[in-house]
């Protein structure tokens, strides 16, 4: 009796430890493969929202009004400017670009080789009218060219519509600035626009549409100023 007991004994506990062997080992695959599975879901995961290609301009003038110029637009068309002397703190504001001007801008870019190795300074003494530089970013790639004054049409057109972009900011400033601290000059400022205007001089017009639509709907400004921004939005194609 005692020599079965001592035989039986061990064979039950090989009984009762088998399934708890196979219980572990089913649990480490299951715990094992999953923190494994999560591990590669991990590692092959997207990286979060891919950096945007950008394009800036910048212009340094000095002893002109104003100095520093530069604007941004990535190609969402989600932009900033910051326009201002160069002894100013920087103070870049947001803006939007219409996605045709963006489009345009970042194939104009294209054509140059997103500034890749690209020569615009032209090699003729020029006046000094201001260095002005393209520079493109993508996640991490980076080109930039400066110069003076170029007879690359490409870079030229480039330049118009930045120019105008930066016409365009500074008007939306010094119409603000008017309406809150000078109203009385508030007729001259849209006297100056009209003549920008006029001559094509400003990239996206319609972006001043929503300043405009507050000189025209607020008395306490000027008839004259107020009929003038009206005359303006009319001249966008609005209906006021």
């Amino acid at each position: 009796m005692s020599i079965r007991r001592a035989l039986w004994l061990p064979l039950m506990a090989l009984l009762v430890v088998l399934p708890c062997l196979a219980a572990a080992r089913q649990a480490g695959h299951a715990g094992g493969g999953g923190a494994s599975l999560r591990t590669a879901r991990l590692g092959d995961a997207a990286p979060s929202e891919a950096a945007v290609a950008t394009i800036t301009f910048r212009k340094i003038f000095k002893s002109s009004s104003p100095e520093f110029v530069e604007i941004k637009v990535d190609k969402r068309g989600a932009g900033t400017y910051d326009i201002r002397q160069i002894a100013d703190s920087p103070s870049p504001q947001p803006f939007q670009v219409s996605a045709a001007l963006t489009a345009k801008i970042f194939s104009l870019a294209a054509t140059l080789h997103d500034f890749s190795g690209v020569q615009l300074n032209a090699r003729r003494l020029i006046a000094n009218l201001g260095e002005k530089t393209f520079r493109f970013e993508n996640n991490g790639e980076t080109h930039q060219v400066s110069f003076n004054y170029t007879v690359n049409s490409t870079a030229n057109q480039l330049l118009t519509i930045f120019e105008g972009l930066s016409l365009e900011d500074q008007y939306l400033d010094q119409l603000r600035r008017s309406m809150r601290y000078d109203p009385l000059g508030l007729d001259d400022v849209l006297t100056r626009l009209e003549t920008d205007l006029e001559s094509n001089a400003i990239a996206e017009p319609q972006a001043l549409a929503p300043v405009l639509e507050q000189i025209v709907s607020n008395q306490r400004f000027l008839d004259i100023a107020r009929d003038r921004a009206r005359q303006i939005l009319n001249s966008f194609g609005e209906a006021h």
